[in-house]
């Protein structure tokens, strides 16, 4: 689910300035085994999301951080249609490209997030006031292969996973969200099929992912039963999607009680049918919302942990599941510390990542480390 997390704000003037925030972090012959290295021995990825701002790409000791512990990045907001073309016609691609050159040098893969977010709220304002011509559908179908080329020929080949769709599904009744892209056709799923299609004309190469938030608890059941009937539709259509992300904002989100395993379980049914579908799976954005938790740090990062280690479990256990991606690396960037919409009651600033804002590891990060490690083997 990505900016509810600050939206583009700062994202390409002041976005690749080298600000050393904090020293660099210390990596000695003693320091654990990076996460990329666990991974890679069980056939896996981890990997984060990272933005080109000051606080990540700017910082050198958090790129070091990234260098050393992560296989794979994500852009934050970078190839964002907001991003890419916040006016129309008008390409940006210099953050994008700066991350992508960077991850090169250092051996790391990336993945393209997104090609199309559907809550109108995230379009390029521009598209929302898009008369698109007599013939509104052609007008919007001309628009979606003009913005679709533009980025997969762009990155070509070296973007080999794509988020083609990114929250098409309403949390809060199962139902598929309407937008001026999907208003002039028939059903939303037309446009949802029409937008992988193009994917897999433009990027023929890459798995194409359908991307969103869906939990395990009660208060998600219609969420998960939403995602399940898009993808059961895409399948039917024959659309060419090859993989479910899972967004994976864990922790406590909606006022139901905990209910701990229960909730595993029904994620775990969640993924059976999934996978039963032929789909493969993949982790896009961990992190956990600790608002639940106690104050007391050793207690709440122990609970974070816990929360990760239970949850990574399951996931993990579906060998078709290759990649893990966190939602940033540590405490300070994470966008739960300024989303107001399930906040901490005491006002303390959340703990959601492996590292904190000191660049120490967390009690998640060994989380990490053991299920990755406790994972079978990929083939």
């Amino acid at each position: 689910m990505t900016t509810r997390r600050t939206m583009l704000g700062a994202l390409v003037g002041a976005a690749l300035l080298p600000t050393a925030l904090r020293p660099l972090p210390a990596f000695a012959a003693g320091a654990p085994e990076p996460l990329k290295d666990i991974a890679r021995r069980k056939g896996m990825r981890f990997g984060t999301a990272i933005g080109s701002g000051p606080t990540e790409f700017g910082n050198p000791a958090y790129r070091a951080l990234v260098e050393r512990e992560c296989g794979l990045i994500v852009a934050t907001n970078e190839m964002k249609w907001q991003a890419i073309e916040p006016s129309k016609g008008q390409l940006q691609f210099k953050a994008a490209d700066t991350l992508l050159a960077w991850a090169n040098e250092h051996g790391i893969a990336m993945r393209g997030h997104n090609l199309f977010w559907q809550p109108e709220k995230w379009l390029p304002h521009w598209v929302v006031q898009e008369k698109f011509g007599a013939n509104v559908r052609q007008g919007v179908e001309r628009l979606m292969r003009e913005h679709v080329r533009a980025e997969c020929e762009h990155f070509g080949k070296a973007i080999a996973s794509w988020d083609v769709m990114n929250e098409a599904v309403d949390p809060a009744d199962g139902k598929l969200r309407q937008n001026p892209l999907t208003r002039p056709f028939g059903t939303p799923v037309e446009q949802i099929d029409l937008a992988f299609r193009l994917a897999k004309e433009y990027a023929p190469h890459a798995q194409l992912v359908y991307n969103d938030y869906m939990r395990g608890d009660e208060g998600s059941a219609k969420h998960r039963a939403g995602v399940l009937q898009l993808l059961a539709d895409l399948k039917k259509r024959g659309t060419p999607v090859d993989a479910l992300g899972l967004q994976s904002h864990i922790g406590s989100w909606d006022e139901s009680q905990d209910r701990g395993k229960a909730d595993l379980l029904e994620w775990r049914k969640f993924l059976d049918e999934v996978s039963g579908m032929g789909y493969d799976l993949l982790i896009t954005e961990l992190d956990v919302n600790d608002r639940r938790l106690p104050a007391d740090i050793a207690k709440r990062d122990a609970g974070v942990a816990a929360a990760c280690r239970d949850y990574l479990d399951v996931c993990l256990s579906f060998p078709r599941l290759r990649d893990v991606l966190v939602w940033g690396m540590s405490d300070d960037i994470s966008w739960l510390q300024t989303w107001d919409e399930a906040p901490r009651k005491d006002g303390l600033p959340m703990r959601p990542c492996p590292y904190d804002a000191k660049l120490q590891a967390k009690p998640m990060r060994q989380a990490i480390a053991d299920a990755i490690n406790a994972a079978p083997a990929r083939a």
